[in-house]
């Protein structure tokens, strides 16, 4: 079972203060890395039971192996290597995020990635009601990551050219796609803050270090790699997207609509569904929605996992139906906006507030859909 269910969430969870605590003492040297990894194996498995009993039939490792939800995928490519940041780096809302400075320091590989060993774990924890879901960052964002305003210059030293990179992105996606094909993974999906930065077009410029014809090419080429990718991908392999606008401590860092993404995005990204930020007024309106071509879904982002407030149900469903004026009914799903931690430091709120959002997702959808 690999399809959609009308109730999904992203991927990321809260850490317990427990893996908290043994990644602490692991990065001092306290305890080895085999006992780390006995805490994070008994935290996912709770995570999974917790799941289970709440009667969703996606299951994910919460991302409790990683520090963010991007760069550790980076850093299991062979030609990438990573530091503590000492200020801060990307700014979120007037908050500086505090994950390891990346870079590259070759040509790009991937073989035998780490996070292939990670889904076989969450793989095996898999029933005849749940499917086992991988979330890795977009080709394109890899991409836009090393070709940014901060480091075009350092990846051109090491490729001589963007489109020669280019290639090597999707020849390594391809590797790492096969490998977690082979390990059992049917869904995969593809977290892209590139178009949530998009969004904004002063951002959009300072992000990319490109304006006018030339921004609008570099927005073709992230689309192009992404349906590369999706492409060479096995048929039955199930690739969704998720765009996101930041999700840091509970802060963001970019504003903005979907209109000026969305025939790029919704009309030619060729991806099963797209999971969506819509819970709050940075997101913009539906209207957007009429560009999704075909009979791709949409996971409308409806509760937000910024704030441990409960949303109003009625509030949530007069939203649903609202957007059933640019897409039908049928074709849409609900989920949190975001993951609760899309790194380590999560966000801000409780563990029982992360469970409860989850609840109200699953009762909203079987009264809106009745399945």
């Amino acid at each position: 079972m690999s399809q959609l269910n009308r109730y999904e969430f992203v991927g990321s969870f809260l850490r317990p203060e427990r893996l908290k605590e043994a990644r602490k003492n692991y990065e001092l040297n306290n305890i080895t890395k085999e006992e780390l990894t006995k805490v994070e194996d008994e935290c996912i498995v709770e995570l999974v039971n917790k799941l289970k009993e709440l009667g969703y039939h996606t299951i994910t490792d919460g991302e409790f192996r990683r520090s963010t939800w991007h760069l550790d995928f980076m850093w299991g490519f062979n030609g990438v290597e990573h530091k503590k940041t000492v200020d801060g780096n990307q700014t979120f809302d007037g908050e500086a995020a505090m994950i390891d400075d990346t870079f590259m320091t070759g040509k790009i590989s991937c073989k035998d990635h780490p996070f292939v060993e990670h889904f076989k774990f969450v793989k095996a924890l898999e029933d005849e009601n749940t499917v086992a879901k991988q979330t890795i960052p977009s080709p394109g964002q890899f991409y836009a990551f090393f070709t940014g305003a901060d480091l075009l210059d350092k990846t051109l030293k090491i490729y001589g050219s963007e489109e020669a990179f280019a290639d090597d992105v999707v020849k390594a996606y391809n590797e790492f796609v096969q490998e977690i094909y082979h390990a059992g993974c049917r869904q995969l999906q593809f977290d892209d803050c590139v178009w949530g930065g998009m969004v904004n077009p002063e951002l959009a410029v300072s992000l990319t270090g490109r304006k006018g014809e030339a921004l609008e090419k570099y927005k073709q080429l992230l689309l192009d790699l992404n349906n590369k990718v999706v492409a060479n991908a096995p048929e039955n392999l199930t690739i969704n997207t998720h765009v996101c606008r930041g999700n840091y401590h509970s802060t963001y860092f970019s504003s903005g609509a979907y209109d000026g993404v969305a025939d790029l995005l919704f009309g030619e990204e060729n991806v099963d569904a797209y999971f969506l930020e819509y819970d709050d007024h940075r997101s913009g309106g539906f209207a957007p929605l009429k560009k999704v071509s075909g009979d791709k879904k949409v996971v409308l982002g409806l509760i937000t996992t910024k704030k441990p407030d409960l949303e109003d149900k009625e509030l949530v469903k007069r939203r649903i139906y609202e957007a059933t004026k640019y897409i039908p009914l049928e074709r849409l799903y609900l989920s949190p906006q975001c993951g609760f931690a899309s790194c380590e430091i999560g966000n801000k709120l409780t563990e029982e507030q992360q469970w409860a959002k989850l609840k109200l997702v699953k009762e909203i959808a079987e009264e809106v859909w009745g399945d």
